[in-house]
C-alpha cells in the first residue's frame, strides 16, 4: 500500500476497464478479483491514503469492487492478510487512519515484536539465511561460528529481519570463509555506517 502512488493504487486494487484513464490501454481485474476465492495480503496498510480507506473499507463491507471507470460492481469473496509497521492505534487517535476501517480489519492481530527483543530467533534465522544463500550461490557446508552467532545476537537490527537477511547474503557473496565468524561480520556490518 505505500509503495504505490494514491493515483494508481486504487485501480491495481480494484480494477479498471479500458479508457477509465490516460494510458488504460485494457481492462484490468485488479488484486482483489485476483484473489477470489483466496487471500489477499494488503502490505503496509498504514501507508493507505485516507480517502482509499474508506473506499478499501466499502469493498470489504460489500463483498464487492467497482473497476474505475466501470458502471457495474463485481463480487468479489476474500481473505484480507494486513500488515504494517505502524501503530495503528495511534495512527487512528492522530486521525489518520479510519477507525471502522481498523475495527474491521482487526478481527485477528498477532504483534510481533523487532527482531532485537527476539534475540533467540536471531541464530536461528541467521543458520538458515546461511544455508539458503549457500545452497543458491555455490556454497553449501558453509557454517557460522558459536562466536558469530553470539555477535549476531548481540546487535540491535534496526532494519529487522531484512537486514539480517541481506548482511548474511552479502558475506556469503563476498565473503571466502566456509565458517563465518565475529570478524567476517564486523567488516561488512563497518561498510554499513
Amino acid at each position: 500500500c505505500g509503495a504505490l502512488p494514491e493515483g494508481i493504487i486504487e485501480g491495481e486494487l480494484f480494477g479498471y476497464v479500458r479508457g477509465a484513464f490516460s494510458g488504460a490501454v485494457r481492462d484490468s481485474i485488479g488484486l482483489f478479483r485476483s484473489a477470489h476465492g483466496g487471500t489477499l495480503f494488503l502490505d503496509e496498510i498504514g501507508e493507505l491514503p485516507f480517502p482509499l480507506q474508506a473506499k478499501l473499507l466499502r469493498a470489504i463491507q460489500e463483498r464487492e469492487v467497482r473497476p474505475l471507470g466501470s458502471p457495474s460492481a463485481a463480487p468479489i469473496d476474500v481473505r484480507i492478510v494486513a500488515a504494517t509497521n505502524r501503530d495503528l492505534a495511534s495512527e487512528l487517535r492522530a486521525g489518520r487512519f479510519r477507525s471502522d476501517l481498523f475495527y474491521r480489519l482487526r478481527v485477528v492481530s498477532i504483534h510481533l515484536p523487532p527482531l532485537r527483543e527476539r534475540r533467540g530467533d536471531v541464530a536461528l534465522m541467521a543458520t538458515r539465511f546461511a544455508q539458503t544463500f549457500g545452497r543458491a550461490y555455490g556454497r553449501e557446508g558453509l557454517t557460522i561460528s558459536e562466536r558469530g552467532l553470539d555477535w549476531l545476537k548481540a546487535q540491535i537490527w534496526p532494519g529487522n529481519i531484512r537486514q539480517l537477511r541481506q548482511l548474511i547474503e552479502r558475506l556469503i557473496l563476498v565473503g571466502e570463509s566456509d565458517r563465518l565468524d565475529v570478524a567476517d561480520f564486523r567488516t561488512l556490518a563497518d561498510l554499513d555506517q
